[in-house]
């Protein structure tokens, strides 16, 4: 992985690749490269280690060429280095090839082609395909192609080249998302629609299995096998492309500050407070289906997976129904068992994370039912669900998440009041429950407005080796999410801890000086909180606390306290998870480090 653009038309591939590139720049990578056929009949390639800025100083400006494919990658198979760097090429450099995803029998094919004299210029396991190709190939690339990906077992999302034939770009997908552009006399691949948004808004999306050969007037879509597929060209929402720092320093900054729109956005048209109940129309469950449910699975990764954690809680909490939370990658490989009246609900920003897909497609061949909680539209996990809910958040190009994670945690908050008011929830507890959702998005705007001694609070974790998070109850997430964003953006480490496991092992420590961030809600684990921050107290390290505004014995128990709007206490992580993403952002930038794109991470993790 990580970004593929691809282009064939009538104008200068060059620029149109390396605007492609820039565009998926947000999701994370180590090196870039592309490759364009000359008017002569040969490939011209370039490669770059770094960003897409080396690569485009790499190129030359009039290179020719109306037909190329680009690519960013991010490590996977061999170091970060130039020469496993995409594109990879055969051994005439005739067939060029560049993939998202994992091959796994790669190693196996990399020694049959060795044994045939072939020689290999990378580490990767993307290299095998341009070889492989090439023993198949007589004249007819598509079949070549197909015969090549027929010995593939792995994940991909795949174009190639052929010298040979100039204006004809081959794309296959499996388990990893591709989109094609159609424009007029043009088109366009990608791995992202984002890539595609200042040329075409009308899109085919490539399913897995399939494969397409694009030319500059035609698009046609068979199965890898070779049989046809018709696609509806669709038309791409507004919100693709409106990416923009505005008067931010960075895009986390931005997006942060973005949570008060982000979150009505989310809430409106959805939640009814006069009648104590709300609707997720694209969950498509009637009044018996919600009586039906007996139990649900959140499945997600990273930051999805701790708003799933949020939600499982409040679901038990109000509608007095078994929820849980999962980690993805390791609820598909255990073998779940899996109930026809559970509701599964997969929670994705990008509705593209490998693993979470691969949950998905666990519930679906057990036979369960799966629904998308998802900000991208027309993403792999949302055709895939078929039924579920957009958090509406816009875009978020910044690699760690912000706002995605609190319009998740809303939009779980919708469904757990349609849930509960389909049980025992009374009318005036869903009432209070549907106003104070309402008043989530002025609780943040007023908190942004005024957020406290960061600063301080910044000094004191810049200069530690280690930082400790706790929490209890919806809070133990909150100070996971925390914990997460210090280590992904400030690279400090640190682990977030429940409060009442702080004695089987958290407690070795803590000594004087140690920052121990504690989230204290004014709910009923308070009291056991404040008697966990004593224990801290007494071993000297120094507690950075996020508290309810007027929790006066909070905040004197702090080092440095952190003071939120009073919110129910259910709802509470949409404004504690605030101070903490303030705090990883600030640390992160005294430490001059790269915020909108930390090390080895990509915002969209397309590889198991």
């Amino acid at each position: 992985m990580c970004g593929i653009v691809g282009y064939t038309g009538s104008r200068a591939a060059t620029p149109v690749l390396l605007d492609g590139l820039r565009r998926l720049e947000y999701r994370g990578y180590d090196s870039a490269g592309l490759a364009v056929i000359q008017p002569t009949g040969g490939v011209a390639m370039r490669k770059e280690v770094g960003r897409v800025a080396a690569l485009a100083r790499a190129v030359p400006p009039d290179l020719p060429g109306s037909c190329g494919i680009a690519h960013t990658r991010w490590a996977t198979h061999g170091g970060v280095t130039q020469a496993n760097a995409h594109p990879h090429a055969d051994s005439e450099d005739r067939i060029v090839v560049i993939h998202n995803g994992i091959l796994d029998n790669s190693e196996v094919i990399r020694q049959r082609l060795i044994a045939d004299g072939v020689t290999f210029r990378s580490e990767t396991d993307t290299e095998v395909l341009p070889h492989l190709i090439r023993t198949f190939y007589d004249g007819d690339p598509v079949a070549a192609v197909r015969a090549a990906l027929a010995e593939i077992r792995g994940t991909y999302g795949l174009a190639v080249l052929f010298a040979d034939h100039p204006g004809l770009l081959i794309a296959a997908r499996n388990g990893s998302p591709l989109v094609i552009g159609v424009g007029e006399g043009e088109s366009f691949l990608a791995s992202d629609p984002h890539a595609l948004v200042k040329y075409t808004r009308r899109v085919i999306y490539l399913e897995d299995g399939e494969l397409a050969t694009i030319r500059p007037d035609e698009i046609a879509t068979t199965t890898l096998q070779g049989g046809g597929v018709n696609h509806t060209v669709e038309e791409l929402e507004a919100v693709y492309g409106s990416e923009d720092k505005g008067e931010f320093p960075h895009f986390m900054l931005k997006e942060i500050h973005e949570q008060p729109e982000s979150i009505s956005r989310c809430l409106r048209g959805r939640v009814q407070p006069r009648e104590g109940n709300a609707r997720l129309g694209g969950f498509d469950l009637s009044p018996a289906d919600l009586v039906r449910i007996d139990r649900v699975c959140m499945l997600g990764c990273g930051t999805s997976y701790h708003a799933g954690m949020v939600g499982a809680m409040a679901i038990e909490r109000l509608a007095r129904v078994p929820a849980v939370a999962e980690i993805a990658s390791e609820f598909r490989t255990r073998n779940p068992i899996i109930s026809p009246d559970t509701i599964h609900l997969a929670v994705s920003q990008s509705g593209e994370t490998a693993d979470t897909l691969g949950a998905v497609k666990e519930v679906q061949v057990k036979g369960g039912r799966v629904l998308g909680v998802v900000n991208v539209v027309g993403s792999t996990i949302a055709r895939t669900c078929g039924a579920g809910v957009y958090i509406h958040s816009g875009p978020e190009v910044a690699v760690a998440s912000t706002k995605a994670f609190t319009s998740q945690v809303t939009a779980l908050f919708i469904f757990t009041l349609m849930l509960a008011r389909s049980r025992s929830l009374s009318l005036h507890d869903a009432q209070r429950l549907a106003r104070g959702l309402m008043n989530i998005p002025e609780f943040v705007r007023a908190y942004l407005a005024s957020p406290g001694p960061i600063p301080e609070a910044v000094r004191l974790l810049t200069q530690a080796r280690y930082a400790l998070f706790m929490g209890r109850g919806v809070s133990f997430p909150v100070a996971k999410e925390g914990a997460l964003k210090l280590k992904e953006l400030a690279y400090i480490p640190c682990e977030a801890y429940p409060c009442g496991e702080m004695k089987h092992g958290p407690i070795a420590m803590m000594e004087p000086g140690r920052p121990v961030v504690v989230v204290v809600p004014d709910d009923e684990h308070r009291e056991r909180t404040l008697s966990n921050m004593q224990e801290v107290r007494a071993r000297g390290a120094v507690l950075i606390v996020v508290h309810t505004r007027g929790d006066d014995e909070a905040a004197a128990m702090a080092t440095i306290p952190i003071a939120v709007p009073a919110t129910d206490p259910v709802l509470s992580p949409l404004v504690t998870v605030l101070p903490l993403q303030l705090l990883a952002y600030q640390a992160a930038l005294a430490l001059g480090k790269d915020i909108d794109r930390p090390r080895n991470l990509a915002k969209s993790v397309t590889v198991e």
